[in-house]
């Protein structure tokens, strides 16, 4: 297989695709020559198709934050959004491959009419998470004998599981050598602003801004300015904001702004793919739709880590419980410091601008909302990190929420959640808008 610099499939399948491929066509038939049994299953069931949920996709969605959980306790979210986004587009190329195709594929380029899209996606999503987690086979082959119990038996069928095989593969190939397990040397500065370590000695992944992108040209294809100087008075005013509002003990926030800071501190790509299963169902999406919404929003997920990455080693800039802690040195006088001040939440061991939690709220906003054609949807979803539900009344109220969320666990400065923001709306417009595009 070859890639080009943005890592595109260039050829069509791998090798033992290709092999597959035809050992099936020999076994099965092909096109005119298509057994009788075949052709009789497509003709009655085409109906049935046509109208399919995306009920498969989005138990798979599910298979894949359990397998995420049994592996590790779903403890990495950088690695989870990868995984996410090799499981989704498998999916989308999958049933894309098959006559149930409305939107470009991704990587694969092959076709078979005759095989069942269900099976297909359910294929393509097991044997991506076995070839990632092979310690859990054995679980996961009873989530995909579960998935197959619903599709019947047949020649369709089984052309669909050797389609969605041959998918993952491609796919599993694509991302072999992506970079997502490199790691590079780093060392905190001493200068005023400058990040500093906020767990003994350790920073988060320090090389996933040099990870293989899903659709983004470049990591910073989106790179935002500078953050505000020191010295200024935005500087200042994010500073007390943050230092009011998201201290431990704050006698500013509201009961509400707590509980939502609570609410989101959750993993972003969890809290989103979750968000996504619950509109995908709440709105009766078919097969195909369901497929091309997961897949683009997981793409944008996966990319907003990158990118957000990207900016923060970038800038290097230092989280509010150490610009507070020693706000005299900065050489702001509006900017008193707090030797014992305490964050409500506690603050992950990276650098503050921007915030990425925030980039990956409205990317995965941004794309829902471009392939729904919406943005005011009401609907409402718990959290793993909350107890009790939300409710939104668009999907961009969610996102600032999200945002704001960070603020309030007094983790970010206000500049570094709307600069995210910012980053999150033109990412998630980006992929949706030259990706997986419905077909003439």
């Amino acid at each position: 297989m070859t890639h080009n610099k943005t890592g595109r499939v260039v050829t069509n399948t791998t090798l033992q695709g290709i092999f597959l491929g035809l050992t099936l066509m020999t076994q099965a038939g092909c096109g005119a020559d298509s057994p009788t049994e075949v052709e009789e299953t497509v003709v009655t069931g085409e109906e049935e198709l046509s109208s399919a949920s995306g009920a498969m996709i989005v138990d798979w969605n599910e298979h894949t934050v359990a397998t995420l959980t049994q592996h590790d306790g779903y403890a990495e979210p950088y690695p989870a959004s990868r995984v996410f986004a090799m499981v989704h587009v498998a999916m989308h190329d999958a049933v894309s491959a098959t006559a149930h195709r409305r939107y470009h594929g991704y990587a694969y380029r092959d076709r078979d009419t005759w095989a069942d899209p269900r099976a297909a996606a359910a294929s393509a999503a097991y044997h991506v998470l076995v070839q990632q987690f092979p310690a859990q086979e054995a679980s996961l082959q009873q989530r995909f004998d579960s998935s197959l119990a619903a599709i019947p038996d047949g020649a369709r069928e089984t052309r669909g599981v050797a389609l969605g095989q041959r998918v993952a593969q491609v796919i599993v190939d694509l991302r072999a050598d992506d970079g997502s397990d490199e790691e590079f040397p780093y060392m905190p500065a001493t200068a005023p602003g400058r990040y500093q370590y906020t767990m003994d000695g350790f920073i988060y992944r320090s090389g996933w801004q040099h990870t293989d992108l899903w659709a983004l040209e470049s990591a910073d294809q989106f790179r935002p300015g500078a953050p505000p100087p020191l010295s200024s008075k935005a500087y200042a005013r994010a500073y007390r904001e943050v230092k009011s509002k998201g201290a431990l003990e704050s006698v500013s926030r509201t009961h509400d702004e707590t509980n939502y800071a609570k609410f989101w501190y959750e993993l972003s790509e969890s809290g989103w793919n979750r968000i996504t299963r619950i509109l995908a169902t709440q709105e009766r999406l078919d097969l195909a739709k369901t497929a091309r919404l997961f897949a683009l929003a997981n793409m944008a997920l996966a990319d907003s880590y990158v990118a957000g990455w990207d900016a923060k080693f970038h800038y290097d800039t230092w989280r509010p419980i150490t610009a507070i802690r020693v706000g005299d040195s900065d050489g702001n006088p509006a900017t008193g410091a707090d030797a014992k001040w305490e964050p409500l939440m506690t603050t992950p061991p990276v650098q503050d601008y921007p915030s990425t939690h925030s980039v990956l709220g409205d990317a995965a906003a941004e794309v829902i909302a471009r392939v729904l054609h919406r943005d005011d949807i009401r609907f409402e979803s718990p959290s793993t990190s909350f107890e009790g539900t939300r409710r939104w009344s668009s999907l961009s109220e969610a996102a600032n929420e999200n945002a704001d969320s960070r603020v309030m666990a007094g983790i970010h400065f206000r500049f570094s959640t709307r600069t995210g923001q910012r980053m999150g709306r033109q990412i998630g417009r980006y992929v949706a808008e030259t990706h997986l595009q419905p077909l003439p």
